[in-house]
């Protein structure tokens, strides 16, 4: 018995998403550059048949695009519902395409004629992307945890997290630790839209009026830009910025960074070496190639505080206070920036 097939708005669509497969039946490449997460492609095209259609469509008008589509689907289409069947909660899915035309129109009548109740979200991945763009721009209350680098501010926020307290960690939703050499140990970094998309997701699981901590960060962190609304309720959020030697980041820096391969770190002194200036760029690759490690922190790391703290100065008057430490001690720093936050 074929199941039912109904359009769903947005609102109705974000209720149930956690609780139903989500179908996004784009094409492979559309769905690998930018997905609700959790989705599951099934796409009706791949990249080359949607060109084609999409050629047809352009040269031949809309009737003979339908057609090519269906000759070109049809040898996969068993495949394709075999698939939502063993996808499907209690014979029900959720669907979407680019806007919620033909494409999920198409599907969602497929799984229909295996029994499956299918959802098409009206207005498609689009109408996802505008609502959750002007979600990350609503005020939050937000705190930033800055401060310079080497102070092990992720470290710090993991031990705030293990208390309860609210956490997002943008680096790690980046796959990227935000300086020249952040890429080194992480896995590739996902497109500026899918991180909107996982920063959406992760802060559903957070209540809005309870404090969440952010790090402090420019609005690129490696290749990924922060969403323009997100970032500016950011930039407007008080920081808390430890203050720390270098002497006392020293060690951290060195037990992180001198386990790759020295090309690898020369690699990422040469991406700042203009900022560095030619000497001391040449200095650092240098002292690495020699395995001075030391001396090489030294020098980025002055260039880095400099940065970071010129940044700070051109911040909100009263929007940063500044938490001088002498301890490298994670639980130590931890309870420091928690107590100025109490302050606030």
């Amino acid at each position: 018995m074929p199941g039912l097939q109904k359009r769903i708005s947005i609102e109705e669509f974000l209720g149930q998403y956690r609780s139903l497969p989500v179908i996004d039946v784009r094409s492979p490449g559309e769905f690998n550059y930018g997905h609700i997460p959790g989705a599951v492609n099934i796409p009706l095209f791949d990249d080359q048949q949607r060109a084609k259609v999409g050629t047809i469509y352009k040269q031949e008008g809309n009737i003979n695009a339908v057609i090519a589509g269906f000759d070109l689907a049809a040898p996969e289409m068993s495949s394709k519902l075999k698939t939502a069947l063993d996808v499907a909660v209690n014979g029900s899915l959720l669907v979407h395409c680019w806007r919620g035309g033909m494409r999920s129109e198409a599907m969602a009548w497929l799984f229909s004629m295996g029994g499956i109740s299918a959802q098409i979200l009206e207005g498609g991945y689009k109408s996802y992307r505008n609502y959750i763009l002007d979600d990350l721009a609503r005020a939050r209350n937000y705190v930033l945890l800055g401060g310079l680098t080497g102070s092990g501010k992720t470290h710090i926020l993991r031990n705030i997290s293990s208390t309860g307290t609210q956490v997002t960690d943008l680096e790690g939703l980046a796959c990227h630790k935000g300086s020249a050499f952040g890429a080194l140990g992480q896995p590739p970094q996902p497109s500026s839209e899918q991180f909107a998309n996982l920063l959406f997701s992760d802060l559903q699981d957070k209540k809005s009026q309870d404090l969440t901590w952010l790090e402090d960060e420019s609005k690129n962190i490696g290749t990924v830009f922060m969403p323009d609304g997100f970032y500016n309720q950011i930039r407007n959020s008080p920081v808390i910025a430890l203050m720390m030697s270098i002497d006392t980041r020293l060690p951290r820096l060195l037990e992180e960074y001198t386990s790759f391969p020295k090309e690898k770190i020369k690699e990422s002194i040469l991406k700042i070496s203009k900022r560095l200036g030619g000497d001391r760029a040449g200095v650092a690759m240098e002292a690495v190639e020699k395995g001075d490690f030391t001396t090489a922190i030294r020098i980025t790391l002055e260039y880095y505080d400099k940065a970071y703290l010129y940044g700070l100065s051109k911040r909100k008057q009263g929007q940063v206070f500044y938490l001088e430490t002498d301890t490298d001690d994670i639980e130590v720093n931890a309870e420091k920036v928690i107590k100025a936050a109490s302050a606030l």
